[in-house]
């Protein structure tokens, strides 16, 4: 068997990078290869189309192991198994307990309770926890800020009470100081005080953790992939700084910390961004106290984005979700929830909820995810992304820390200027269609209504509407897809639906891919379409638009024949429907100049043009 392997390669000749790169620049027939081929990213390093074995060189990545320090390749060295969670909204701690149970014989081994901090006592909780065994799950609480102190004691006397051995109990208070600054814009309680009672309150359970980083709220904001390691590192590191300096070891303090990251649909971004948290928070800790290398391993929960879900086509989402999902599962999280894929617009029901359990169900059952530990190691590609990640990231940790700290950033609302500027920015890529969100900027479902569905408004800590007067800046929360949506839902609301009549003509395979380019841009807004095979002359086109009560008229051909074609269209038509002329011919300034004023085409703004031709349309 060996010496037919040694056959087979030696049957290849090696090829250099630089024979690849003769290949690559002669199929580009003089096109410049960084404009064409490499990938400037959002996170401000450019990504090249192929990697060789000595893009690895000089990368230390590729000397981590398992299970071992900086845990760059995850903290386990015998499996890759991460918990799967399911969150419940607490009204009724006896129907909550219901759903618990109920969910735990269905595939899930970690609950997360949002529980009323008004309705907190013992038998509150012994009701809620009623036949759950605590050794069994993981279980995580939520609750107002200003009592967690008081839940861990009634968690720690109940577990107690039941005879548990508290050593061995997994799971998390979610105590965030800064996550309701930068959520809520309101500042409360005094951090350092109520974190260190929260430890020394949970003593008894050592591998509970209390104290969150909850660097998904940035992903839902649409931060960035580095902003949202930088910034959680900074967060975390925040934690540290105040609590050692309070007098608290720093392996303790460490070991209380966790990571509540989102993942974005970036799918070997995202791989490589678990990756490279977990190196820099190793690092980060051990600066604080070397010897503790177990204290140095980042605990991190991940959760889907809400950021780029969608109201329209809404069964999109579970194909956006599930390759998240897959990302933090191959980067080997410890635990994860999976967004139900109606969470814009609905609460999730017993339906969606299943769906998104089973999307992870599935990677661990049938794909086996479970049972590699860091199968990216040692991809040219991958690592090399790991590296270039941690470097951005790593350099805004340090500015923020130069600047006075994550605290200090929050107050002073730097943190929220710059990750609304991304979430402006990506609103701008997703409306010029530089961002896909498919089944709403690109290929919609031509004929869906929303009917009922709208999407869900935030609320502000009081239970009311943004309306609460705020202590510091706030993060938008707007998602990719909520100005299409909302353009969409104007149509629909306005009992009129325009009706987009393709005029193509002439040459076969540019009207037909110009009619293709159009009905999808055009159904964006939720206009009816209608496609055709062709017409012999232009007036015949314009005679059958009219004859179909066309609102608009796109003639669809090649740019050589606008020249023929554009004006005596726009003649025949005379004003009786929104000429459109699908490309950006050569000529275009004559057809303006002729009267026509509409042309749509890739560079163009989708979203704005779509609410100008409403607002023509729809009156």
């Amino acid at each position: 068997m060996a010496d037919s392997k040694e056959k087979l390669f030696s049957d290849f000749a090696p090829n250099s990078t630089e024979q690849w790169m003769e290949k690559v620049t002669a199929d580009l027939k003089g096109a410049d290869f960084e404009k064409k081929l490499v990938w400037k990213t959002n996170e401000g390093f450019k990504v090249k189309p192929f990697y060789r074995m000595e893009d690895l060189e000089g990368l230390k990545t590729t000397d981590a192991l398992p299970g071992e320090f900086p845990y760059l390749r995850g903290t386990k060295k015998d499996n890759n198994e991460w918990l799967v969670r399911q969150e419940i909204k607490v009204e009724c701690p006896k129907e909550a307990n219901a759903k618990a149970l109920d969910i735990l014989n269905k595939g899930v081994d970690s609950l997360a309770f949002r529980v009323k901090a008004k309705e907190l006592n013992a038998e509150y909780i012994e009701t809620l926890l009623e036949g759950i065994c605590a050794e069994c799950v993981e279980l995580n609480f939520y609750t107002c800020q200003g009592h967690v102190v008081e839940l861990a004691e009634l968690l720690v006397a109940y577990f107690q009470k039941k005879g548990y051995d508290l050593t061995k109990l997994q799971g998390s208070i979610g105590y965030d100081f800064f996550d309701k600054m930068l959520a809520k814009g309101k500042e409360k309680g005094d951090m350092p005080v109520t974190a260190k009672a929260l430890i020394e309150a949970t003593a008894a359970l050592p591998k509970y953790r209390v104290l969150n980083v909850t660097a998904l709220t940035l992903n839902n904001a649409g931060a960035y992939i580095y902003q949202e390691l930088g910034y959680a590192l900074a967060w975390g590191n925040e934690y540290m700084n105040q609590l050692t300096d309070a007098g608290l070891p720093a392996a303790l303090v460490a070991k209380k910390i966790k990571f509540n990251f989102g993942i974005s649909s970036n799918y070997f971004l995202e791989i490589a961004k678990f990756r490279a948290a977990r190196m820099l928070w190793a690092n980060i800790v051990a600066s604080y106290d070397a010897d503790d290398r177990c204290a140095a391993k980042m605990h991190v929960h991940a959760e889907t984005s809400t950021f780029n879900l969608t109201l329209f086509d809404a069964h999109v989402n579970l194909l956006r979700t599930q390759t998240e999902a897959m990302s933090a599962a191959l980067a080997g999280v410890d635990s994860m929830t999976v967004t139900p894929f109606d969470k814009t617009y609905t609460t999730p029901d017993e339906f969606s909820e299943r769906m998104a359990r089973n999307q992870q169900l599935l990677l661990k059952e049938e794909s086996h995810f479970d049972k590699v530990i860091d199968p990216a190691a040692g991809s040219y590609y991958i690592e090399n992304l790991t590296v270039s990640i941690a470097k951005q990231a790593w350099e805004l940790f340090l500015s923020v820390e130069e600047a006075g700290g994550f605290y200090a950033a929050v107050k002073a609302g730097t943190v929220q200027t710059a990750v609304n500027e991304s979430n402006k920015a990506r609103h701008k890529s997703v409306a010029q269609r530089r961002e896909v969100l498919l089944g709403t900027n690109q290929f919609p479902n031509f004929n869906e209504k929303a009917g009922d569905k709208k999407p869900l408004e935030a609320t502000c800590c009081c239970g009311g509407h943004d309306t609460c007067e705020k202590d510091v800046p706030v993060l938008n929360f707007d998602r990719a897809a909520s100005e299409f949506e909302a353009l969409r839902l104007e149509t629909e609301a306005s009992g009129k639906r325009p009706k987009a009549f393709m005029l193509t003509i002439g040459n076969l395979a540019m009207r037909q891919a110009r009619a293709q380019f159009s009905c999808n841009f055009l159904a964006c807004a939720g206009y009816e379409v209608v496609d055709n095979l062709g017409f012999p002359t232009v007036e015949a086109g314009v005679e059958a638009a009219m004859a179909a009560k066309a609102d608009i008229v796109v003639l669809c051909s090649s740019d050589d024949e606008y020249v023929e074609y554009a004006v005596p269209a726009f003649k025949a038509l005379d004003g009786r429907a929104m000429f459109i002329v699908a490309g950006a011919p050569a000529n275009m300034e004559e057809l303006k100049a002729a009267g026509i004023e509409n042309f749509i085409h890739v560079r163009v703004n989708v979203l704005e043009t779509l609410k100008e031709y409403n607002a023509k349309l729809l009156k």
